[in-house]
């Protein structure tokens, strides 16, 4: 079973928006990809429909079985993690292997103040001042 890897060089899990990060991706696969893609997604989770957009992607072409980098990732400026009875919001680094398509994910809050937001009953955001 191939082995992908993907690490955040920040210690904090909570990332500011619009900040500059490094991500060190490591893979160790059964057989040669045609390429690995690194995306930046979110999606949300509850009640209801879940959604899921990749944001950005990163190509790495004709990566080998076995090897590793470091990415610099310029993190997006929104939507912000969030946290509410019925529906949240997440962030997180995949790593892909094509054409297999298996895949790791790490992850992590993007929020301007050190926690997600957390929605209240009555609709008013805490953690946002």
């Amino acid at each position: 079973m191939s082995n992908l890897t993907v690490r955040l060089t920040s210690q904090n899990p909570i990332l500011v928006p619009g900040a500059e990060m490094e991500v060190d991706l490591e893979w160790d696969l059964d057989h040669p990809a045609e390429n690995l893609e690194l995306r930046l997604v979110w999606n949300t989770s509850g009640k209801g429909d879940q959604d899921m957009k990749v944001a950005k992607t990163y190509h790495l072409a004709s990566p080998g079985r076995t090897g590793s980098q470091r990415m610099s990732i310029v993190l997006p400026w929104g939507p912000y993690s969030f946290s509410g009875r019925l529906i949240s919001l997440g962030w997180a680094f995949e790593l892909v292997s094509l054409p297999d398509e298996e895949s790791v994910r790490e992850p992590f809050v993007l929020a301007p103040h050190g926690h997600e937001v957390l929605l209240t009953p009555s609709g008013v955001a805490e953690g946002t001042v």
